[in-house]
């Protein structure tokens, strides 16, 4: 089992869409980055459990939990021209890119703040605080997870 972080914008969609949704379920779509894709498409396995991270809000951090509930597949918004993630390059009979269902496991009891993450020693090499890091998908290791888990 591995542990992730994936960022989404709340406005765009948050931890309390995700938990709308039937089941509980949404996939991960328009990922446009070669490593983030790969991590999907390469690492993601069902049933990992997912931090479920907001950015680029008031208080970006840690809202929630998910888990992988379908590894990756074809991206089809990639080939829906009206779609805001289509790529003209991409073809559905060679896909370039690819998603992830995930699924709705709880609400933190509060945002654990990216300031927070940054202020903890233990969490140094969390890719989350690591300088120049924009990815939307990231591996968390397991001391790590533990580690955030017992700050709520």
């Amino acid at each position: 089992m591995k542990y992730w972080l994936m960022k989404s914008e709340p406005g765009e969609f948050g931890i309390d869409d995700l938990e709308k949704r039937p089941g509980g379920i949404e996939h991960w779509d328009g990922v446009r980055n070669y490593q983030a894709r790969n991590m999907m498409r390469d690492g993601m396995k069902r049933g990992d459990p997912v931090f479920f991270y907001h950015s680029n809000c008031e208080l970006p951090g840690i809202v929630g939990i998910a888990q992988i509930v379908r590894e990756a597949y074809p991206d089809h918004t990639a080939f829906d021209p009206d779609h805001k993630h289509y790529d003209p390059a991409c073809k559905p009979d060679q896909p370039r890119w690819c998603m992830v269902d995930v699924g709705f496991v709880s609400k933190l009891k509060r945002t654990i703040s990216l300031a927070e993450l940054k202020d903890r020693p233990e969490l140094e090499g969390l890719a989350l605080i690591r300088r120049g890091n924009r990815l939307s998908i990231m591996p968390v290791e397991k001391s790590q997870w533990d580690f955030i888990l017992s700050l709520e």
